[in-house]
């Protein structure tokens, strides 16, 4: 994913077609910046794309994974929340 974005400066996305959550989520780490995955309601169904298809419940835990990693990152500024300001002080005399 950062080599398409350095190479062709434009936006790139994720089509995923694995059976877990993890890589998709992990792509918008690296940059991408459009998820693409296919939707079922049993991933037991016959076809060739059900089974690496989320459900509507794994639809919810990768929208969750992906909010979740973005706030863990963060936007790389230090800064001191407001409940750590009495901390701050109170450890600094």
């Amino acid at each position: 994913i950062p080599f398409f974005i350095e190479r062709y400066d434009c936006t790139i996305g994720y089509s995923g077609h694995e059976m877990l959550l993890g890589t998709t989520v992990s792509s918008v780490l690296l940059g991408a910046k459009i998820i693409e995955r296919h939707i079922t309601l049993d991933r037991n169904m016959e076809g060739s794309d059900h089974s690496c298809s989320v459900t509507p419940h794994g639809l919810f835990k990768m929208v969750s994974g992906i909010r979740e990693l973005e706030q863990a990152y963060g936007d790389g500024k230090i800064k001191v929340t407001e409940t750590e300001k009495p901390i701050r002080a109170k450890l600094r005399g």
